[in-house]
């Protein structure tokens, strides 16, 4: 079977749990707590066992690795990484932005366990606005059906980029400092809570940019397939190469012609301690205002 295949197959799956999902959505949904802090909700893992059930069907000699725990044949040639619901504390509360992603890794015979193999296929769908994101390795991105490329945005202080914070921990998290230079540097950072639509916006256009930490292979792995193939970059945030195992992702509109070699600068001067301007209290914040800053 082709990899265009591939993707058509993973399209009809993924629009059948984006149905599903609309019907949870119009009655609403009871949700659980998977820690502290982290949702999940019935339509979760009933979107990832029809998933499962239909990629099991259609391609029996695949593994599947999946949000809410489906573990199977991970020692197959392919394996397909399911984010069921991606965006599921905006589903629980009403609010317009999730999606379901299906990315198709294929790993050569022999290869070690922890290594990468090559991502091959991925679909991202948004069930509510019917769009469909897929991508080919070495055809191109496509959103519904049309062949889609990442901005021409050349500086930082032009863009419009997004990011994410974690459901856990989020005292500890260091990106409210990102966030603010950023913000303060560009045209405004969106957090829509969906990792996989920020990839696939920066892959169509609509971002320039996106970065984050603690994401997972279901997260990614679409994701990164669609930007590469519509002309953009993605690595870690020193600018080496990405891996699905990786705590970090940075994406963007490409190095050379796009913000990714500016964005890996002003990572690398933060991380050094350099370039972080210290958030303002109340106090303070009030004072830049009356004096027009």
């Amino acid at each position: 079977m082709s990899r265009f295949e591939f993707a058509h197959v993973a399209d009809g799956i993924a629009r059948q749990a984006g149905a599903l999902l609309r019907g949870f959505y119009a009655k609403g949904v009871a949700t659980e707590y998977k820690g502290d802090v982290d949702l999940v909700t019935e339509a979760d893992r009933a979107s990832e066992k029809l998933i499962v059930e239909k990629l099991t069907a259609a391609f029996p000699g695949h593994g599947v690795y999946g949000e809410e725990g489906t573990r199977a044949g991970l020692e197959s040639e392919y394996r397909w990484y399911v984010d069921p619901l991606d965006g599921t504390t905006n589903f629980a509360h009403g609010f317009p932005a999730f999606c379901v992603i299906l990315g198709l890794e294929r790993r050569a015979p022999g290869l070690a366990a922890d290594a990468d193999g090559e991502i091959v296929a991925g679909v991202i769908y948004d069930p509510l606005r019917d769009e469909m994101f897929s991508a080919e390795r070495g055809k191109g991105a496509w959103l519904n059906g049309k062949r889609i490329s990442v901005s021409k945005i050349a500086r930082l202080q032009e863009s419009l980029t997004g990011t994410g914070f974690p459901s856990q921990k989020r005292h500890s998290s260091p990106n409210i400092y990102f966030y603010q230079e950023i913000t303060l540097r560009s045209h405004g950072v969106r957090r829509a809570g969906s990792a996989g639509l920020d990839l696939a916006y920066v892959a169509c256009g609509r971002l320039d940019g996106f970065w984050e930490f603690n994401l997972n292979p279901w997260d990614t792995s679409a994701g990164v397939l669609l930007v590469e193939e519509a002309g953009g970059t993605v690595t870690h945030f020193d600018g080496s190469r990405f891996t699905l195992d990786s705590r970090e992702v940075l994406a963007t509109n490409g190095l050379g012609h796009g913000i990714h070699g500016e964005m890996v600068h002003l990572f690398t001067e933060m991380f050094a301690g350099r370039e972080i301007e210290p958030i303002p209290t109340p106090a303070e914040f009030a004072a830049r205002r009356m004096a027009g800053k």
